[in-house]
């Protein structure tokens, strides 16, 4: 992608990924989603989910898998309100960025 992502828009796309699971999803899971839509490391994407922890908008369990415990994150309350501001914001913003790109005038 050429254009650069910012802080805001990698958060609102780590949380519809995780929004998909109603009973959370982990780490590699939520990269390889994410990455549908934009190239990012894990080494990316990890502070994000820990910021997004800290922020009360994931919360994480443990659960074995295949011997080893697998860590889930799974949107909280505050988190959904969080992500549908978010989409609030880009259907706004894309609309505007769409009209310019087409040649439209904005109002």
């Amino acid at each position: 992608m050429v254009f650069n992502t910012g802080a805001a828009l990698l958060d609102a796309i780590v949380l519809a990924v995780v929004s998909k699971e109603s009973e959370g999803t982990y780490g590699y899971k939520i990269t390889q989603d994410v990455r549908q839509a934009l190239e990012v490391s894990e080494s990316t994407l990890y502070p994000v989910l820990r910021r997004l922890q800290k922020d009360d908008c994931l919360e994480t369990y443990d659960k074995e898998y295949g011997g080893r415990n697998r860590r889930y994150y799974k949107v909280t309350e505050k988190g959904m309100v969080q992500l549908n501001l978010y989409r609030d914001e880009w259907r706004n913003y894309s609309t505007k960025i769409s009209k310019l790109f087409e040649g439209g005038r904005m109002e």
